[in-house]
């Protein structure tokens, strides 16, 4: 069962997985398992998770496992609650050697809600022709690409969809995706581009000025086509559109890192301002406008104990939030970051950080998923309730963070998450093990 605590509001704390003794003794009890907190899982005890904290929860896979993906945003409608859900992703394949990867278009459909346990006196029968009715659906458009994908990231221009796609052979490149978007929603065309087309999608540019392979990459959530991109040898390049489909690559790099660039951010207020975080602990904030040797306005020198790997912007509120190697979260406010402070830290994660994500309608809630395959949900708006108890099931929770909503658990070798911009608490997550989506109770 998962925990409660005295909140605000009604929400689970972060125990998402049970351990449970596999013996069979009947002295068989569920106990909050939380990596880092406690004692660990013994011989004979499994996790097992609580199906009643999710209102929606299914996984794929893919065969190659993807690093790095990102959803597509549809013509279905905004705030779309009911279910069951479609969704579309852009991602890119690590497989064992270069020629087996693949860029994907992914149409996930059909996923339905989680249903309650069967009841007493229910038909099986009825049980199992609506299971069969409610199988998820997965669609899946592919084109070839030599060499692993470390990041996708996907924008509209004007009414064409477009990826940009950072190689581990140390070039960036553009895809259209128009036609995957296309295929993926009519079978018949589906099988007309897997037989005759897939092997000759190529991208609609390149750009092999980095030197070397890098993970950062971001799209202007402003000014459509405007693309920045940062490498591992510490550079980073400003991309800015032409006509007929180009880019025009500034070969300066913007300068002031010392080691490699693991993420980029433009602002979502100001067309001209990004943020950027690196492996040498720093996080910066550059205006575009000044030279590239002289573009970077305020600097944060030791933001985490060790790599800065991934920031996210609020389109909200004027707050970054970091994730570092270190394990941390960290609410930085802009408004302040010349005194080097963050406004909040949160130290749930026991290994390094590997995404983090603002909620796009909800300005307090963000995700974050680390390398101890855990998936945290927090919200800064949560107070303690001092009428309750501080543990009032299992005194191993007194010393959460009482901003922790949820701990997702059970994946394998987390990398990336996303909420859905269209679909309210709608989760995706891509591990080793593959893709999760899911809605908890608590968002």
């Amino acid at each position: 069962m998962a925990a409660r605590r005295g909140r605000r509001r009604t929400c689970e704390t972060g125990e998402l997985m049970e351990a449970e003794s596999g013996d069979g003794g009947s002295e068989n009890t569920a106990q909050v398992y939380l990596p880092g907190r406690g004692p660990p899982l013994r011989e004979g005890e499994e996790l097992v998770m609580d199906e009643e904290a999710y209102m929606l929860y299914h996984r794929a896979q893919t065969g190659a496992p993807c690093l790095s993906f990102d959803i597509v945003r549809d013509h279905l409608g905004d705030n779309r609650t009911e279910f069951p859900v479609t969704l579309y992703l852009c991602a890119g394949t690590q497989a064992e050697s270069a020629q087996s990867n693949r860029l994907m278009m992914l149409r996930m459909h059909n996923l339905h809600g989680t249903k309650p346990p069967l009841s007493e006196g229910s038909d099986e029968d009825e049980e199992e022709e609506e299971d069969e009715e409610q199988k998820p659906q997965l669609e899946l458009a592919m084109v070839p690409h030599y060499g692993g994908i470390n990041r996708v990231r996907v924008s509209w221009l004007g009414e064409e969809p477009v990826a940009g796609v950072w190689s581990e052979k140390g070039q960036v490149e553009v895809f259209a995706l128009q036609r995957l978007l296309q295929v993926v929603d009519d079978p018949q065309a589906l099988a007309t581009f897997l037989r005759d087309e897939q092997a000759r999608v190529k991208p609609i540019f390149s750009f092999t000025g980095h030197m070397g392979e890098g993970f950062a990459l971001d799209w202007s959530s402003r000014v459509p086509g405007r693309l920045l991109t940062g490498d591992c040898q510490k550079n980073i390049h400003l991309w800015m559109p032409t006509e007929g489909a180009s880019w025009h690559v500034d070969q300066r790099p913007f300068v002031g890192h010392t080691r490699s660039v693991e993420d980029l951010q433009w602002s979502p207020a100001e067309d001209t301002v990004f943020a950027s975080c690196s492996a040498d602990a720093s996080i910066r904030i550059w205006d575009i406008r000044a030279a590239p040797s002289k573009a970077c306005m305020l600097t944060t020198a030791t933001a985490h104990d060790g790599d800065v790997n991934v920031i996210n912007w609020s389109h909200r509120e004027p707050f970054l939030l970091s994730g570092g190697d270190d394990g941390a979260l960290k609410v930085w406010d802009l408004r302040q970051f010349k005194s080097g402070s963050p406004v909040a830290t949160f130290k749930q994660h026991v290994a390094p950080v590997t995404s983090v994500e603002w909620h796009p309608q909800d300005s307090g809630v963000f995700a974050a998923s680390g390398a101890d395959n855990q998936i945290t949900q927090w919200d800064l708006a949560v107070e303690r309730d001092p009428e309750a108890g501080d543990a009032e099931t299992d005194p191993g929770l007194a010393d959460l963070p009482q901003q922790l909503l949820f701990v997702h658990q059970g994946e394998t070798d987390l990398k990336e998450l996303h909420w859905h911009p269209q679909c309210p608490g709608v989760l995706v997550s891509t591990a080793l093990s593959g893709f999760t989506i899911f809605r908890t109770i608590s968002v």
